[in-house]
């Protein structure tokens, strides 16, 4: 098990931080491409497109879809996962089109979707934190989440009793999936089958005292840059679970006070989601983007930027790079 608390200070100080396309509304995710275009989770209901000049508009606004993580898909389009009650999976085309997409699972309706993925075989991984309401979502000892793959065979649940399932990513063989359990504090890892099944469920690391993790994002040399919510931390982990802390901006006692209500299961909203750091406006994932893929774009809840910094190895290329 491996500890953040007990890893050497952060390599990087926060003066390395950098601001970049302001007047975003709640940039909780963002991908990047080759052209140097950024797309944005808006929460007035689309995506915002950022093109290189930084020019910028916002793509398929439509009430009852707060958009959270999304997918670009080859045809221009976006999949995205809808935080609303309503919630499913929708898909905005680039005119500004926003419908339903996936909307149940074998006969069952899907409740607020947390995050999809497109991995380099265009399988979409989707992703459910957990089929509660409300604060009693935030314990320790609930694990009611789970994840779903689309395919050319359809869509089904691949794996279950998650603890609040997150971010999601392929390692760079695609013979693995990684997911984050936020409040299981927990990096997890399966084997990916034929037809997308999931097994060999294996925890990668543990994470201590104020790490929650959110996104995250792959980089070439095949470590996973966990993105933790609340205390602002980056953290890079390597394949077999060894923790490096790359950033921190965090206020020490709102973390022991977290701390003391997540081991009561007493965790509440607004001590998840206020911000108490110096800079950071806490960020919840990263995409390597720039010609080389060596700047890391950071989304965020609370900011209305991105938060960047130079990144010391290039990200993973992902599916849509190029399109």
């Amino acid at each position: 098990m491996n500890d953040t608390t007990r890893l050497s200070p952060a390599a990087l100080p926060i003066s390395a931080i950098r601001e970049t396309a302001v007047n975003l509304n709640r940039p909780e995710c963002v991908l990047c491409t080759a052209a140097g275009d950024l797309y944005v989770s808006d929460k007035a209901g689309g995506i915002r497109h950022i093109q290189s000049n930084g020019d910028a508009r916002l793509i398929g606004a439509q009430p009852g879809l707060i958009p959270n993580g999304f997918a670009l898909m080859r045809d221009g389009s976006f999949t995205v996962a809808n935080l609303a009650d309503n919630g499913g999976v929708w898909r905005i085309t680039r005119n500004g089109q926003a419908a339903p997409h996936i909307q149940e699972i074998d006969g069952i309706a899907l409740p607020s979707v947390n995050f999809v993925w497109l991995d380099d075989a265009e399988r979409l991984w989707i992703c459910v934190s957990t089929v509660r309401k409300g604060d009693h979502q935030f314990r320790r000892d609930i694990a009611d989440g789970f994840i779903a793959v689309q395919d050319q065979q359809g869509v089904r649940v691949v794996a279950q009793d998650i603890h609040w399932t997150n971010e999601c990513r392929t390692d760079p063989t695609g013979q693995y999936l990684y997911v984050n359990e936020t409040f299981g504090r927990r990096l997890l890892r399966f084997r990916i089958g034929a037809h997308g099944a999931l097994s060999e469920r294996t925890v990668i690391t543990e994470f201590g005292k104020g790490a929650y993790p959110d996104g995250m994002a792959v980089d070439e040399e095949g470590h996973i840059w966990i993105i933790s919510v609340v205390s602002n931390r980056v953290i890079r982990v390597s394949p077999e679970g060894k923790q490096q802390l790359i950033i921190e901006d965090l206020d020490a006692a709102h973390i022991d006070k977290l701390e003391t209500e997540y081991l009561a299961n007493r965790l509440s909203r607004p001590l998840v989601y206020d911000n108490h750091s110096v800079k950071l406006q806490n960020i919840t994932s990263l995409a390597f983007g720039g010609p080389d893929r060596k700047t890391a774009y950071m989304g965020c809840i609370n900011g209305t930027s991105l938060a960047i910094f130079d990144a010391p190895v290039a990200g993973l290329k992902p599916v849509h790079w190029n399109w």
